[in-house]
């Protein structure tokens, strides 16, 4: 490429921005940086939409505005350690790399940095749901999509207390729920146990109903405005006064810019893009699908004691939740996958049917402190957006929407300049609790 000049001089239509990474939210920020007339192409290693954009829970977890851990992680580490299939599973073989992580970890747990961390995560959930709309109507995908609430439910009368403490808790960051009894739990799902006590109903919430489907429909609707896609592995970065140099599994690739959204993998690249080396780790995450139970729930439903939730979807009931720390490398332990089932196990009146079931693992990409990165570098040459951990689905939308701001340098929500023109955006929530600077 030639000399792209300075960041001043470019209109959006002047400049290319290459996207490394096909994942959910990849994919929609190319295309909303194509609306916005940048000439976008994508890179990823494998086919997009992959890796957790594939294999997620399917929730638009709205209601999640908490870290991913509170104190009681410390009373926990000891069983994490021993119980290989423990819903919080930390290999002890990979302890050593993991310490720093878990250090900054319980260092955000202090009063002040936790109440900035649930400042964070509800400032981009209050808005996800009207991101999506807007992004899914624009792409005639709505149907996607359903807005049908879901379930918090629990078993054991000793557990009221704390699913109480909880309600009270979110409640107060601005959560809507409604108290349910197990009768008017099972007035909505069934098939669920009797022995259910009770539990909450979060009426802003959704799920999809296929997240492969997202993802294809991201692609399509890119392509049609004229989004590249290219399968490249990208090993190196270099940024330079003419722009950046990428070093992939075919060669060198002259870029003028650049977005990394490569998900738990971000964190190399970050390092040559950024400076900064930031402290990421990844969740590894499992689901069971249940082919055979595509109408067993209507809405996803999760198990305070048993820690995993179920997501009808059209190509079954997926299994999902368990969290195991043991890095990039390690294969698969897919009896934690398979443990899901057991785990379902009282929940039903029937148990649930595992007839042709298939487990899945997938990468989620955690900061230490449960908030995303999503800023710019290097003079606006390179973009940033990774790091959403089990988020990544519910924040994808709003996420393109702060990174084309972020791209174009407006201060205020962008109206687009592209080819397809979407409404005016819900007002977006400030960068500065996303900002790279912080580690």
């Amino acid at each position: 490429m030639g000399s792209p000049g300075s960041r001043q001089d470019r209109q959006p239509g002047d400049t290319r921005i290459t996207v490394i990474g096909a994942g959910v939210i990849g994919l929609a920020c190319a295309l909303e940086l194509r609306r916005q007339g940048f000439s976008v192409q994508v890179l990823d290693r494998q086919a997009p939409g992959m890796g957790a954009s594939y294999g997620n829970a399917g929730h638009m977890a709205t209601e999640q505005v908490f870290p991913i851990a509170d104190a009681s992680i410390l009373t926990q580490l000891p069983a994490m350690l021993r119980d290989p299939m423990g819903p919080l599973r930390l290999d002890w073989r990979y302890l050593p790399r993991a310490l720093p992580w878990f250090t900054r970890l319980l260092l955000n747990l202090r009063s002040a940095p936790y109440a900035n961390s649930v400042a964070g995560i509800r400032a981009l959930n209050e808005v996800s749901l009207d991101a999506w709309r807007k992004l899914l109507d624009s792409i005639d995908g709505r149907h996607l999509m359903k807005e049908d609430g879901s379930l918090l439910v629990y078993e054991q009368d000793q557990s009221k207390p704390r699913i109480d403490h909880l309600a009270a808790a979110m409640s107060a960051q601005g959560v809507a729920l409604e108290s349910w009894s197990g009768d008017a739990i099972r007035e909505l799902a069934p098939s669920l146990s009797t022995k259910l006590r009770g539990g909450l109903f979060f009426p802003a919430t959704a799920h999809v109903v296929d997240p492969a489907a997202i993802s294809r429909a991201l692609v399509d609707a890119a392509r049609h405005a004229g989004v590249t896609f290219a399968t490249a592995e990208v090993r190196a970065a270099r940024v330079h006064g003419q722009g950046v140099t990428l070093q992939t599994d075919s060669g060198a690739l002259d870029c003028e810019r650049v977005l990394l959204a490569c998900g738990a993998h971000s964190a190399p690249l970050a390092a040559d893009l950024s400076g900064r080396r930031v402290p990421l780790d990844t969740e590894r995450g499992y689901h069971l699908m249940l082919p055979e139970e595509r109408h067993r729930l209507p809405v996803a439903v999760t198990s305070l004691e048993r820690r995993f939730i179920m997501t009808p979807m059209s190509d079954g009931l997926r299994l999902a939740g368990t969290v195991e720390f043991a890095g990039l490398k390690r294969p698969p332990n897919m009896a934690r996958a398979w443990q899901l089932h057991r785990l379902s196990q009282g929940l039903f009146e029937h148990d649930l049917d595992a007839t042709d079931a298939k487990p899945w693992m997938g990468f989620r990409p955690s900061l230490p402190d449960s908030l995303p990165i999503i800023d710019s570098a290097r003079d606006g040459r390179v973009l940033l957006a990774f790091g959403h951990h089990h988020l990544g689905l519910t924040q994808a939308a709003v996420t393109a929407q702060l990174v084309a701001r972020l791209a174009t340098g407006r201060t205020g929500p962008a109206t687009g300049s592209g080819p397809v023109s979407l409404p005016p955006p819900s007002p977006l929530p400030p960068l500065s609790p996303y900002r790279l600077e912080r580690f």
